[in-house]
C-alpha cells in the first residue's frame, strides 16, 4: 500500500482528528522523555539510558493495530508504543531510568531502562485473562534474544486455533486470533536467531509480525557492514510467498499515513491467515544517538546528521497534518508544548519520589547517629562517618547502608544499648534490599515445584518389566491424554517418536498438532517452548542431546532462567526442556556438562533422574507445577529393564529431596544420573571388603537437598565422596559447596571430602577413550578403599 504521504487526505484516513492528534501528542511526549533520559545521565542523576527517539511515528502506527490479547516482544526501544497503549506513564518511565525499585513497575529496577513487560499472572501466581488485556512479554537486552520466544507466542495462537478445547473457558486466546508482535533493530538481524526465526515462522505459518527498525547503524557500525546488499528486506525476498513462506513489507519511518494504513491491513490479514510477516521500516533516525554511552557525532558524517534532521519522522508527521488540514502550525506548537510540560512534570515527580524515599532513610539514620553521639565515649572518632553521611550526594539505600555499617564497625566495643537502634536500622535496610533483589527466582506460589509432595511408585505383584523407552512411552501416552494443553516437539519427535522411541506412535494417536517435528534449530526450539508456556500451554521442547543445549544456551539463560525474577514475579514460563546425556562416548556426545547449567541456569530446575521411572515421576511433578525445568534423561538407560508402576500417572518425585538408595555406615557417596549404576557396581566390590557405603541419589540439582538429608548422612558416616561425570570442579564442586558450606556439614568430617569426576577433556570415541575419561566402578572402589585405608590401614591393607 505504498503512498506519498501527501496524497492521503484527512477524509480518506481511517482515524479521526482526535486520534491523529493523540498520536502526535504521544510522539512528542516520547521524544521529550528521550531527551530527558540523555540529560539525566549526563548530569549524573542516572547511570544509563537508551531512549526510542526516531522510532516514534512507526510505533504509534503499530500501536493502532495492536489489540487486546495480542503480545509484544520488544527490544528496549518501545517506549512510544507503551505510552500509546497507556501501559506506562511519564513518571513511571523515569523511575525506570533512576533504578527506583519502589516505583519502577516492570521489574522493580532489576532490569535496565526501557525493558518492559505487563503482568501476566497475579500475586498468587495464577494466570490473568490474557484476552482482556494488552500483553507485553518481558524485554531482554541481549540483541535478538527475544525472537525465539516471540515465535513461541505466535505458535500458541496456531495451537489454540487447532485445539479449541484446550482450555474451557479459554482466557488465553480468542480462537487463535492473536498476533505476536516483535520488534528488532536492523543491525540485530545479523544475529543467527533472526534467520532461524524467520525460517521457522515461514515453515510453521504462524501469526508473527516482525518489525525491523532500520536507522542505518548498529551503534557505530553502518548497515553496509551488517547486512548483505545493505537491506534486510532484499535479503529476505527468497523467504517471501503468498500462502507459503513469509510476507514482506518495506515502509518509511516518516510516512505516518502509509504506516497506519499498511500495518493495520497487514495485522488484520495475519489474524486470518496466520502467515508471518516482516515489516522493514527504513529511514528511522537517531536524534540522540544509540544510547547515553556516547555521542553519534563520533561516527556519523555532517551530511548524515543533516539528513537525519531533515528526515525526522515527527517533523514529517507535522507537515502531513498541516497539509491535510488535521491541525494548524499553531495547534501543533500547542500540542508539542503540552507534551514537553507533561514529560518534565513526570521527570520531576519521578525524581522527587525517588529521592524522597532515600532522604527519609538518611534522616532516620542521622537521628540514630545523634543519639549515639550523646552516649558514646568515642564520639570524636565517629565524626568522619557522620560527616560522610551528610555529604552524600543523591544517596541510594546501599550508600546509606554502607555508611551505617562503618558506624557499626566503629562501635563494636560499645554496649548493645548504644548500638541497638543502629542494628535494627541495618537489619531493616538489608531486609528491604533482600525483598527487592532476592525474591522470585523460582515460583513462590502454591504450585511451585518445591511445594509438590512426593508420591512413591507402587508396583503390582505381577508388574510387567519394560525397556526404559517403553516405560516413558507409556507415561507420555497417558500424559497427553490427561493434559490437553501438553505439546511435545523437537528434532525427530513427531513421526518416528524421537530417536529413542519414547514418543513412538503418539503422533498417530494424538495428531501432528500435539506431537510434531521441528527443524534442526535448538535456539528457537527453546524459545518456542518459552513463548508457548507463557500463554498457558505446557510444551515439552526436546533438545536431542545435552551437548546441543549449547545451541540453546542464550534463550535458556537470558530469557527463561530470568523471566520470573526480572519481572518481579509478574510473568512466568513453565517450559519443560527435555534432553538426554551421560555415558555416550565421543566428543559432542559425552553429555555431562552439568556445571555449565548449574552456573548459568539459576531460575530453572535442573533434573537428573537415574532411570526412566524417576524421569516419569519428575515430568508429572513439572506438569502439576509452574516452574520451568531442564530434564536430562540417561542415554544408556532406554533399553535397560524397569518395572512398570501401577500408579504411573500419579507417581511424583519431589524436587530437592535426595533418595537414600543403599544405607551405609562408613562413607556417604553422593551422585546422580547414570553414575548411580556405576556407583552400585563399585559398591558391590567394596562390600566384599567390609566397607559399608551409604549411596545417595540427589535426583535434582536445582533445587538441591532442601532438607539437608546429605548432612544427616554425613553426621553418621563422617566421610563423604561426591561423584559425577562432569569436569573436575564442575557439578561435584557445586554439590560439595552446598553440603559442606551451605549446610554446614564440614564440622562432621573425619576425613577430607573427596570427588570422583570425569577428566578435564571430553571423552574420546571408543571403549578405551570412554574408560579413561569417565568414572568407572574401579574408580569408586579405589577412591573409597584408599579413604578407608587411611583411617584403618591394618583393616584395609595393600598398595593400590
Amino acid at each position: 500500500m505504498k503512498t506519498d504521504q501527501f496524497t492521503i487526505t484527512k477524509e480518506e484516513f481511517p482515524l479521526s482528528t482526535e486520534e491523529i492528534l493523540h498520536d502526535y501528542y504521544i510522539c512528542c511526549l516520547s521524544r521529550e522523555l528521550s531527551r530527558l533520559v540523555r540529560k539525566e545521565v549526563l548530569n549524573g542523576r542516572a547511570k544509563f539510558g537508551s531512549g526510542g527517539a526516531g522510532k516514534e511515528v512507526p510505533q504509534v502506527a503499530m500501536a493502532r493495530a495492536f489489540q487486546k490479547g495480542d503480545f509484544l516482544s520488544g527490544y528496549y526501544r518501545e517506549q512510544t508504543f507503551m505510552l500509546a497503549k497507556d501501559l506506562v506513564s511519564a513518571s513511571q518511565y523515569l523511575a525506570f531510568l533512576y533504578g527506583d525499585a519502589e516505583h519502577e513497575i516492570f521489574s522493580g529496577a532489576r532490569q535496565m531502562p526501557n525493558c518492559y513487560g505487563t503482568p501476566l499472572i497475579d500475586e498468587s501466581g495464577k494466570d490473568l485473562p490474557h484476552i482482556d488485556q494488552y500483553n507485553v512479554a518481558s524485554t531482554i537486552a541481549p540483541t535478538a534474544g527475544h525472537l525465539g520466544r516471540a515465535l513461541g507466542i505466535a505458535l500458541a495462537s496456531k495451537k489454540y486455533r487447532e485445539n479449541p478445547a484446550i482450555h474451557s473457558p479459554n482466557t488465553y486466546s480468542d480462537e487463535g486470533n492473536e498476533v505476536s508482535f516483535c520488534t528488532i533493530g536492523d543491525a540485530s538481524t545479523s544475529e543467527g536467531i533472526f534467520f532461524e526465526t524467520v525460517n521457522a515462522a515461514g515453515v510453521m505459518q504462524v501469526p508473527l509480525a516482525m518489525f525491523v527498525w532500520d536507522d542505518g547503524y548498529g551503534i557505530s557500525v553502518p548497515k553496509k557492514y551488517q547486512t548483505t546488499k545493505g537491506s534486510i528486506s532484499e535479503v529476505l525476498q527468497g523467504f517471501q510467498g503468498e500462502g507459503e513462506g513469509i510476507r514482506l513489507y518495506c515502509l518509511k519511518a516518516w510516512d505516518y499515513p502509509d504506516l497506519v494504513l499498511t500495518i493495520r491491513q497487514v495485522i488484520e490479514d495475519l489474524r486470518i491467515s496466520h502467515q508471518a510477516a516482516v515489516i522493514h521500516v527504513e529511514e528511522c533516525t537517531q536524534p540522540f544517538g544509540h544510547s547515553t554511552s556516547g555521542s553519534h557525532e563520533r561516527y556519523k558524517s555532517r551530511e548524515r546528521l543533516d539528513w537525519e534532521k531533515e528526515m525526522d519522522c515527527i517533523k514529517h508527521m507535522e507537515e502531513w497534518m498541516i497539509h491535510s488540514g488535521v491541525a494548524t502550525s499553531e495547534r501543533i506548537t500547542e500540542i508539542r508544548g503540552s507534551a514537553i510540560e507533561h514529560a518534565r512534570k513526570g521527570q520531576q515527580q519521578a525524581w522527587e519520589q525517588y529521592q524522597g524515599t532515600n532522604e527519609s532513610h538518611r534522616r532516620e539514620l542521622g537521628e540514630i547517629y545523634a543519639n549515639i553521639f550523646q552516649q558514646s565515649k568515642q564520639s570524636q572518632a565517629l565524626i568522619p562517618i557522620r560527616h560522610s553521611l551528610q555529604e552524600l550526594i543523591n544517596p541510594v539505600l546501599s550508600h546509606l547502608l554502607d555508611n551505617a555499617r562503618q558506624m557499626q564497625f566503629a562501635l563494636l566495643a560499645e554496649g548493645d544499648s548504644i548500638t541497638r537502634s543502629l542494628d535494627v536500622w541495618i537489619e531493616e535496610a538489608e531486609a528491604r534490599l533482600s525483598s527487592r533483589y532476592h525474591t522470585h527466582l523460582y515460583s513462590e506460589s502454591e504450585l511451585a515445584a518445591s511445594n509438590t509432595k512426593g508420591i512413591p511408585a507402587v508396583y503390582a505383584a505381577d508388574a510387567p518389566e519394560l525397556n526404559g523407552f517403553e516405560l516413558l512411552n507409556a507415561y507420555f501416552d497417558q500424559a497427553l491424554d490427561r493434559f490437553p494443553s501438553l505439546f511435545a516437539f523437537g528434532e525427530d519427535v513427531g513421526k518416528i517418536g524421537d530417536v529413542n522411541q519414547a514418543f513412538a506412535g503418539l503422533q498417530a494417536k494424538y495428531g501432528e498438532e500435539r506431537v510434531f517435528d521441528t527443524g534442526i534449530r535448538e535456539w528457537s526450539i527453546a524459545g518456542q517452548a518459552i513463548g508457548m508456556a507463557m500463554r498457558g500451554l505446557r510444551p515439552i521442547g526436546e533438545i536431542q542431546y545435552l551437548d546441543y543445549v549449547a545451541y540453546a544456551f542464550a534463550p535458556l539463560t537470558d530469557d527463561l532462567a530470568t523471566l520470573r525474577y526480572r519481572t518481579l514475579g509478574q510473568q512466568m514460563s513453565p517450559a519443560i526442556i527435555r534432553t538426554r546425556g551421560h555415558r555416550l562416548e565421543g566428543i559432542w556426545h559425552s553429555g555431562s556438562q552439568i556445571g555449565m547449567l548449574l552456573h548459568s541456569m539459576r531460575g530453572i530446575c535442573i533434573l537428573v533422574p537415574r532411570n526412566m521411572t524417576q524421569a516419569a515421576g519428575m515430568y508429572t511433578t513439572l506438569l502439576e507445577s509452574d516452574d520451568p525445568a531442564i530434564l536430562i534423561e540417561c542415554l544408556n538407560g532406554y533399553r535397560l529393564k524397569e518395572l512398570l508402576p501401577s500408579n504411573l500417572d500419579t507417581f511424583r518425585v519431589p524436587f530437592g529431596v535426595p533418595e537414600i538408595l543403599v544405607p551405609g555406615e562408613d562413607v556417604t557417596l553422593v551422585t546422580y544420573g547414570s553414575c548411580v549404576r556405576v556407583a552400585e557396581a563399585g559398591m558391590s566390590m567394596l562390600t566384599r571388603k567390609g566397607i559399608s557405603v551409604e549411596l545417595i541419589d540427589v535426583q535434582t540439582l536445582l533445587p538441591f537437598d532442601v532438607n539437608h538429608m546429605i548432612t544427616n548422612s554425613l553426621q553418621k558416616t563422617n566421610r563423604i565422596v561426591f561423584m559425577d561425570e562432569d569436569v573436575p570442579g564442575g557439578a561435584s564442586a557445586f554439590m560439595m559447596q552446598q553440603v559442606l558450606e551451605k549446610q554446614g556439614a564440614y564440622r562432621f568430617l573425619d576425613s577430607p571430602p573427596t570427588t570422583i569426576t570425569g577428566s578435564d577433556h571430553r571423552p574420546p570415541f571408543g571403549d578405551d577413550g570412554n574408560y579413561s575419561s569417565k568414572p568407572t566402578a574401579n574408580d569408586v572402589f579405589l577412591t573409597i578403599y584408599r579413604l578407608m585405608q587411611e583411617v584403618e590401614p591394618k583393616r584395609f591393607p595393600g598398595r593400590i
